[in-house]
This record gives C-alpha cells, structure tokens and sequence, in this order.
C-alpha cells in the first residue's frame, strides 16, 4: 500500500464517483418526451390523462413558478435487453437544482390507472418500471416549486409576485437496464469508505479498511465495471462481515420524512409532496420487508384518503402489517409555545380519534422533531392524550448551552414524566451513513446507563423520505466492526429497550421544567396577524361551546345541536392546520400567511355569528353573556344603547354602564351605579384604585397603585415607552432574534398629539400620537371605573422593514424570578442574565400575562395578542412588532395591527392577575333571546385559583358535560363544581373523553382536590 493515505483516499472517491456510479446502469435509450402545461392550478391525473400534449425535447425550458406541467415519456424497450434479465428504471431529471430534495421542482409518477407510484427527486431520479409488450409509457407530474437556496427576499413566495417565466429545464429523461451488482459495489465502497474515515488516525482499523478498499480497487477493470465488480465485492467481502464488537451501541434506524405541512411552499403543495413521499415509502415496503416508516401528522394522511383513496387503502393495509407506523398522536405536528393549552389538547384529541379510526389504535408517541421549544406543561397533556413516550430533535441547535441528555425522564409542572429521546444523530433527515452512525455514538450522552438510541433517517419536505441506498447501508451496519449495532426498526421497538433498561434498574436522569430552545425567539412575533387570527379563534370556539351547551341544557334544538358539533369539528380542524411549526409561527412565505389569513376572516365571522345563534335561543333581553370562568362586576363598553341607569357615551359613539354577570353565565343588564368614578385632567387620569400621569409627550412618568401607596415606575424612568431596535439576525430573518436588538434599541420620542377623548366618569380615554420611519402608533390610555387594570390600546401603522418594535415597562419592583403565564399554568423564568443558562432566555414566550412579585405586592403585564417578552435591565418588554425579509420580504408590512396591553398592581399572590388576563382576553358579550330570565350558569366553578379551559357537550352525543380544569397558581386546591341542572354521577376521563375514575357527588355538585398545576377532565352526567 501506498504511504500516501490522502492519495489511496483521493483515488477511492474519484473512481467511486467516475466509474462505478455511472455503471450502475449498463445501456439507456432517450425517451420520446410530450408535455402539458397546466394553465391554472394543479389537475387531477383524469384531466392530465385527457390533456392534448405536444413533444417536448430533453433541454426544454418548463415551470413557471409554483406551475405544473405533465410529461409523457414513451420508449420501445430495445430487444437486447431482454437477455439480460435486468430490470429496467426511468431516469428523469426535471432540472433538480436548489440546497437539495425537497427544496427544488419535484414529480410524481402515476401508474396506469392514476394511482400514484412513486415520486422523483433529486436523491430518488429513478423510477422501476415494466414494460407492456414492447413498450413502456410513464406519466409524471411535476410540480415547478421554486427553490429559496439563500436567505434572501425574494418575490417568489406569492403566485402574484412569482412571474410566469419558466424555472427549469429537463435535463435527462432515459429508459435504463439496472446493474443490482454494480450498485451492490457502490454501496460496499461507499460504507467502508465512510466508516474508515470515521475512525480515528491512529486506530488500526482505519489502515486495514484502507487496504482492502485499495485491493478492491486494483482489482476493479475501470472499462468494464459490471464484468469485474463481483471480484471487487469479494475483496471487500470480509470486512463487511467482521462483526462489531460486543460492546458497540445499537442504534434502531426508523424511515422517516419530515414534511412541514406549510413553510416554502403552500398547503396545496404540500398535498402533493404527501402524495410523492408516501407513495415511495409503499413501494420500497414491496421489496423490503424490514423497512419501517414512521409518519406523524393525521391532516396529512386525510389528505391521502381524500385524494388518493387507493393509496390510502395500501399505506393502511402497510401499518397493519407493522411496516407503516403512525406517530404523533397529533393533528399536525403543531407549534408548542403559541397555541392554547385547549388547542394543544384538541391536537390530540382529534388526532388520536383519526388514528384510532383508521389504524385501529391511538399513537404512543410524541413524535415533533422540528419544534421551537417545549412548555413545562406539556408531559401531563401528553399524558392525558396516551402519550408516554416523546421525540424531539431541535434543542440539538441550541446556540449557548448544550443540553444534557439524550434519553431522560421529563417532567412537568405537576409532576407527570414521560420518557423523552433526543436523537444523537442531530438531526431528523439522517442518511444512515457510517459516518452519521459513527456520530450518533460519539455523541450520545447516556453510555453510562443505556445501550441504545434512535435515528430517523430520510429526506423531509418532499424530498421524497428514505432512498433505497439508506436502506441497503443499514443492512450493511447491522453488525459490521468500528460501527454502532443497526437495526431497522420502530420508535415503540426503541423505547422498549430503553424501557427495559429502566426496569432493571438504570438510573434514568430526570430534566424538570420547560425545554427552552435557545433560537428561534422571533417566531413569538413573526406575522402577528396570523398569531391574532388563532387566538381570536381559540376564544370564540371556547365561547361557541360554552354557549351551545347551554343550548343543550335547555332542552330541544336537538337536531341543530349536532350540526353545530359537526360544523365546530371542521372548524377545530381548520384552526389546528393553521397551528403548524411553521405557519403559526410566522416563518412562512406570504402566499402561506395570506391563506391562514383569509381562513380566519371565513372563520372569526362563522364563530361570531353561531355564539350569537345560541345567545339568542337562551338568554333573555338585553342582556350580558361572560365566558369567562369567574363572575364578573365592571364597566363594559360596546357599541349597544346601555339598559336603563348611569352609563356613559364615549367619543367615538359606543356606550359604557356597569355589569354584574356570573362565571360562564348570562345576566340582565342592570347598569347598576358604580361605586367608583374616573377622573381626567390634561395631564393624569385616576380612579379609586389606579391614578396615571403623563408628560407633555404623553410619556407615562407615574402609575401609582392608590391601595397601597406604591409607584410601579422606577424615578426618572417612563412607562408604555416605545422602542424601536434594528432586527438583522445572523441566519434566520423570520425566526430568530439576536441578544444585542435590543441592546441598540432607541425610545421613540415625541408626540404628534396628546389628546383626552373621554374624560369619565365610567371610562376615561387619552390619546397619543407617536411617529417614525414611515409608521405610525397611536396609544390610547384606557381606565374604567372600579378596576385597578390600566390599558394602553395600540393602534399600529406598521411600515418598518427589519426592525424591532417593543413597549417597555420599567418596574419599581425587586424579584430575581418573573412569572410567565404558559398552557395551563406558569413558569418562573430569570429576569436577570446571571448564568448562561439565564443569559440564553433574553427573550421569552408568556401567553397573556407576566408578573414581576415581591412578597406582599406585584406588577403584571398583561397582553391581548402577543408572545414575545423581554425580562431583563429591571423591565418587562412586550414585543409588538418584527419585520424580517426571508421568508416573506413583506411581512406585516403596510398594515395596521391593533392590540392591548394593561398594567395591574396586585397585592400577594396571582389570583387577580389571573382574573384581569381573561377579563381583557374574553370580553363581555351584549346579548338578547326570547327567555323570561336568565338560565342558571353552564357551569360553576368556586375556586379562584382553578382555570376553566372547556365547557361542552360530550363528542359522543349522550348529553354528558365535558368540564376541563387546571389548577393555575402552583397550590393544591380543593374546587366544587356544579352545572345548571343536578350532577347525578361524575367521572375523571382522559382527553378524549373516555370514562375514568369516578368522582363523588355531593349534593348535586362534584367536589375534588387539584394538586399543583393538574390538568383534570370531568365528565358530568
């Protein structure tokens, strides 16, 4: 052997990639090609089968962006051929360009009764095919998905920016005779090659595997590869069978392709790359029986049934055989810090029922490897919905601190553990090279106690999933020395293993608390119209069930009772697409964000509209309805005529009176006289509980909590102060924020106007003008009489492109922890950057409150529509605005955007914290129906500290009330609940609603105990 390894290896790669990989095919003959350009959207194969086509020639130029355009490829098989007893392939290149598969034009193969066969990538150009009689005819697809290969705008995300100009040109379309042994030779090479370089210098393995591969090599005639690649492969024969060592880790390999169900490309398209990826993995099913395909996401697989019934039917008739494995558990694989705690729940609760019905049984896994961070309430919901097992990838791209484990216990607010597996590999579009397998084992942090460790391997976005190559370099590492254990397998084959290991004693490490991902902070604000749109949804859909279980309570409306219960599941179903990692979170192109978008204006004004259709069946005249979990005693404002007493017409024509309404109930509109008043000069604005001051700018220098005497803002500081910062993060516009944005943000000064609109005694009103750039904000100072709640109603006329706009509140307050409000509870996160751990949560998610508390006396900051907070320098930031260019270059630009922010002083503890934050989100609602009174509430629940997040009639029709509850404080509390009529028996049920342990009734009401943050579902008959 040479003394030259760098030369030995250079020559491997080169005649690799030369010689033995274009010999893989052995003789090709160019297909006849005909082309349609479909003229509009996508068409169905029957209206492709019918088209007219014209020829078209290899080097034609095709695809307008986001275009389609069908090919007919035909070829006489040549009667050579046929002695060769080898099987033949189409090789089609579309003109496959951009970062790689999934992420450029792409196609679908369809056989001759339009049922999908396989798809064509950039990895995956080949297609087998049989000929009938002499000839063979293949239809393709092919979709002209524009490639994004930088971090640039580009006009290319919406079809009304794209152009019409053609994107690709077809670069080879062949009918080819398939060497299966030549290829066996590639990949033989291709491991020993991989592994050898994987191993260290000095390891005598390395110089071994060397030789052998330099002897295959000589032995390898370079002008007739397939005649002599059989001596070749016998040279490197025993190297592949030295078996690994007894102590090698196991790795279970799981097929796998990650599509994100929107992100560069629409949700139209991504119907399609379901349908390319999914049909691949059947049909590498056929020829490898071993493969396991995991597939998360139950929208996708409906769009299947929809739309390919046939294919359906085969993928089901694959999981039955344990090859198709679902996973998830989930509806899509949705954001984790955005969505409500109830959407969380419905995720599951509509995802498990489709699994269940379709494959027989609920998923046991959590499977969301591309996800932004998870909330420390998420193992109680994963429970609840059947899911004890959880695998996630992304905390592997934290920037500061690497995280700990691989395989460890998570556990949350109340306690409940799931057996959590980050997989080593680091990434969820594994290769199975020797290399990756090499890594994986390097880089598993738990050796000391297990053996085993996960890797999903294929490629994601439509990039086609598993290749025929990644299986065969599994079979080749099942046992092969200097490598890892490979075993192609199933995720639940994986935590069985680590299971055992558990049982018999390993001390599995325990992470408590949330899993903060340290990237991606900007999604919290990223497209803030589509994040309103789903909140807004979020609470109408609560109140819609609320009401229409109040419908049901009274009796009749039968037959309308179960068409709303349908038409609120396409609307559940609807709202919860749009909850993808990638949409919800604003990392989307604009045609993505403009159909969420145009989905929740369809959407707000159907949810309106059947609240409003059960108010009216129910409630007596004028009337208030309050969604709200606790009863309720303000002043409202809306666009009505008060009932009869004090009230109070505002500026702008709308009225304010005083309401008195029960928790989740309805009340006649007293406009009861309040036992307070607003006052408002030039220069302040005060209540009882609540007195603010401004400056000549409107600056706010004073808010000062009457009750106790204390000034919230720190002496010489303003309140409610806009900051503008520059946003230019290193890698990634719309999803990451950078620590030092803020680092060089400025105040924005001065005011265009300071004016009173409303000077009480109910409501007072001032507002202030403020602009820069070419943007607009007008704030309007809000204080109602008899709350202590202070509201700054924003007003934005957003023009900025990459900048930060925030609203920042200093606080006279000293506490080291803040607390932020999360799904179904809260979490304590730093307000200080003391440790790096610390330093890394410099912006943070809290849903509609933080609080900053001392022992006897707290400020929170509470929000009507926005995620994004700061924490740091003594001050609580809410980020209202971000304008990136990558993905989409306009991004909340020329738009207004409104949304509130409120100030509360409280004495000790959150219980008026919690109430303010629904109070502001769920708003009173004026009603009127034909009912002599009020009914009794749907439902009561008597402990302030207990949330109530659904009210409604049971989903299998029986007329039982689903009651969902969360103790929110972080206290045991022992609650009662009662609903309009008499509890007869009562029951804890799991998310979906099947019957657990039963509950005692007492007296007609249900009474139980809550430990800290437990999430419990009572079923009431």
């Amino acid at each position: 052997m040479h003394d030259d390894r760098a030369l030995v290896e250079a020559r491997i790669r080169r005649e690799s990639a030369e010689r033995i990989l274009p010999a893989t095919y052995r003789a090709s003959v160019p297909f006849d090609v005909e082309a349609w350009h479909v003229p509009g959207e996508p068409v169905p194969w029957a209206e492709a089968q019918a088209a007219t086509y014209e020829p078209f020639g290899v080097g034609g130029r095709w695809g307008r962006p986001w275009g389609t355009t069908w090919f007919r490829l035909t070829a006489t098989v040549p009667e050579a051929w046929r002695a060769l007893g080898l099987p033949l392939e189409a090789v089609v290149d579309l003109g496959f360009d951009g970062p790689g598969a999934g992420f450029t034009c792409e196609g679908l193969v369809y056989d001759g009764e339009g049922v999908p066969l396989q798809g064509v990538h950039p990895r995956r150009p080949a297609v087998r095919v049989e000929p009938v009689g002499e000839a063979i005819t293949v239809l393709v697809e092919a979709a002209a998905n524009p490639s994004f290969p930088t971090y640039e705008p580009s006009p290319l995300g919406s079809l009304a920016t794209a152009g019409d100009e053609p994107m690709f040109t077809l670069r080879r379309a062949e009918l080819a005779v398939f060497d299966p042994e030549a290829h066996a030779l590639l990949l033989d090479v291709e491991v020993l090659d991989d592994l050898m370089r994987s191993l260290p210098l000095d390891d005598p393995r390395r110089a071994r595997l060397l030789a052998t591969l330099e002897r295959a090599f000589d032995t390898l005639d370079l002008h007739d590869v397939n005649a002599t690649a059989p001596k070749a492969r016998d040279v490197l024969a025993p190297a592949l069978a030295l078996p690994a060592r007894a102590s090698a880790h196991r790795i279970v390999a799981t097929g796998h392709a990650h599509i994100d169900t929107a992100w560069l490309w629409p949700l139209r398209e991504t119907r399609r790359k379901c349908a390319r990826t999914f049909a691949s993995a059947v049909r590498m099913m056929d020829t490898n029986p071993e493969y396991r395909f995991v597939c998360s996401q139950a929208v996708q697989y409906s769009w299947i049934e929809e739309r390919h019934p046939v294919l359906f039917d085969r993928i089901k008739a694959k999981a039955t055989a344990g090859q198709w494995v679902p996973v998830g558990g989930m509806w899509v694989e949705p954001d984790m810090n955005l969505p409500s705690g109830e959407s969380i729940v419905r995720q599951l609760v509509v995802g498990q029922r489709y699994f269940t019905e379709h494959f027989s049984e609920p998923c046991r896994e959590i499977w969301i490897p591309d996800v932004f961070g998870y909330p420390a309430s998420l193992p109680q919901v994963f429970a609840a919905g059947g899911c004890r097992r959880f695998v996630t990838q992304k905390l592997s791209w934290n920037r500061q601190n690497r995280f700990p484990h691989n395989t460890f216990w998570w556990e949350g607010l109340d306690g409940t553990r799931v057996l959590t597996h980050f997989p080593p590999v680091d990434t969820y579009n594994a290769e199975v090279t020797a290399s990756e397998l090499v890594f994986s084992s390097d880089n598993f942090a738990e050796h000391r106690w297990s053996d085993w460790s996960l890797m999903p391997f294929g490629h994601g976005n439509g990039g086609g999933g598993p290749t025929r190559e990644m299986v065969e370099r599994a079979r080749r590492t099942g046992d092969l020395d200097g490598s890892p254990r490979v075993q192609l397998g199933s995720p639940s084959e994986f935590f069985d293993a680590v299971e055992s290991e558990a049982a018999a004693g390993a001390a599995v490490p325990v992470w408590r608390g949330e899993l903060y991902f340290e990237m991606h902070r900007g999604t919290l604000t990223s497209q803030t119209a589509t994040k309103v749109g789903n909140r807004t949804c979020e609470r109408l859909l609560r109140d819609v069930e609320l009401w229409w279980a109040a419908v049901e309570a009274a009796a009749g409306h039968g037959d309308r009772v179960a068409e709303v219960r349908a038409e609120l599941g396409d609307i559940w179903r609807s709202v919860l697409t749009l909850q993808f990692h990638d949409i919800l979170p604003g990392s989307s192109i604009a045609w993505v964000h403009a159909d969420a978008e145009a989905t929740y204006a369809d959407l707000v004004p159907r949810l309106d509209a059947l609240a409003g259709e059960a108010l009216g069946l129910v409630a007596p005249s004028m009337a208030v309805a309050n969604a709200a979990g606790h009863d309720r005693d303000e002043v409202v404002v809306t666009p009505a005529a008060a009932a009869s007493g004090p009230s109070q017409r505002l500026s702008d024509g709308r009225a304010a009176y005083r309401v008195r309404v029960p928790g989740q109930g309805i009340a006649v509109r007293d406009a009861a006289a309040p036992d307070d008043e607003v006052a408002v000069t030039g220069r302040s604005m005060a209540n009882g509980s609540v007195s603010i001051r401004w400056d000549d700018d409107g600056g706010i220098e004073s808010i000062t909590d009457l009750r106790t005497g204390r000034e919230l803002v720190p002496p010489g500081d303003h309140a409610a102060v806009l900051e503008l910062a520059p946003d230019h993060p290193v890698e990634y516009d719309a999803w990451d924020l950078e620590h030092w944005a803020r680092r060089r943000s400025q105040p924005v000064a001065g005011a265009d106007a300071v004016e009173v609109l409303d000077a009480g005694p109910l409501v007072g009103r001032v507002r202030v003008r403020r602009t820069f750039g070419d943007s607009t904000v007008e704030l309007t100072y809000v204080l109602r009489a008899g709350s202590a709640r202070f509201d700054i109603e924003l007003d934005i006329d957003w023009h900025e492109s990459e900048k930060l706009l925030s609203l920042a509140f200093p606080l006279d307050v000293r506490a080291d922890t803040a607390a932020c409000e999360i799904q179904f509870g809260h979490v304590e996160r730093p307000t200080h950057p003391s440790s790096s751990w610390d330093a890394a949560k410099f912006e943070v998610c809290a849903h509609r409150w933080v609080d900053v508390s001392e022992p006897s006396f707290g400020v929170a900051v509470l929000n009507d529509g926005r995620y994004g907070h700061a924490l740091f320098d003594g001050a609580v930031r809410v980020t209202l605005q971000k304008a990136s260019r990558f993905p989409d270059p306009d991004a909340d630009l020329g738009r207004r955007h409104h949304t509130t922010v409120s100030v509360l002083a409280h004495g000790p503890g959150l219980v008026d914290v919690l109430a303010e934050a629904e109070n502001l989100n769920v708003p009173l609602r004026p009603c009127a129906g034909p009912a002599d009174e009020a009914p009794a509430p749907v439902v009561e629940v008597d402990h302030p500290g207990v949330g109530v997040s659904a009210v409604k009639t049971a989903d299998d029709g029986s007329g039982d009330l689903i009651v969902r509850l969360y103790e929110a404080l972080g206290d045991r509390a022992t609650v009662s609940v009662r609903r309009g009529r008499p509890v007869v028996a009562a029951m804890r049920c799991d998310l979906l609603e099947e019957p657990g342990e039963p509950v005692d009734v007492i007296d007609d009401h249900v009474e139980l105990t809550l430990r800290p943050f437990e999430l419990v579902t009572l079923r009431l008959s």
